[in-house]
């Protein structure tokens, strides 16, 4: 029976929790599998990690450190920035996701943290950054 191996392409259920046991997203819910190539770097590090050697419709649980996960959240990502920036059509407020354009063309998503009198506080860092994660594994095709 073939395994999972580094370059191959697989299709995968899956269900992502935090440590707690709270579901931020699962494959399953959506009815389709992802596919994606291993080795591509597509993906968090423990992810495809966890992935290596299952074999096809095998499951499994893993636990991914935030270290193979999303890393910690880094400070450099926190900005204030005067609202006089904003688009006049925006109303911040705590929670906002907004879309920023770095001068290269690539977008950053960023979250609003804190709304001040003349400026607000935004943080670029992934949702998931600083945490530990959990993902059921389903191995339903690999090419």
């Amino acid at each position: 029976m073939s395994q999972v191996k580094q370059n191959d392409t697989v299709k995968v259920h899956y269900t992502g929790k935090l440590s707690d046991g709270q579901v931020f997203d699962s494959s399953v819910e959506r009815g389709e599998p992802i596919e994606f190539t291993l080795g591509q770097g597509q993906l968090i590090p423990g992810f495809e990690k966890g992935l290596i050697d299952m074999q096809l419709n095998e499951k499994k649980t893993v636990n991914i450190p935030k270290e193979e996960a999303y890393g910690e959240p880094r400070e450099e990502l926190v900005q204030e920035v005067e609202k006089s920036q904003l688009p006049e059509d925006i109303k911040p407020e705590v929670g906002m996701g907004l879309v920023s354009k770095s001068p290269d063309g690539r977008e950053m998503n960023l979250v609003v943290k804190d709304v001040k009198e003349n400026s607000i506080v935004v943080d670029g860092n992934h949702p998931l950054a600083g945490k530990d994660l959990v993902f059921d594994l389903e191995v339903v095709e690999i090419k």
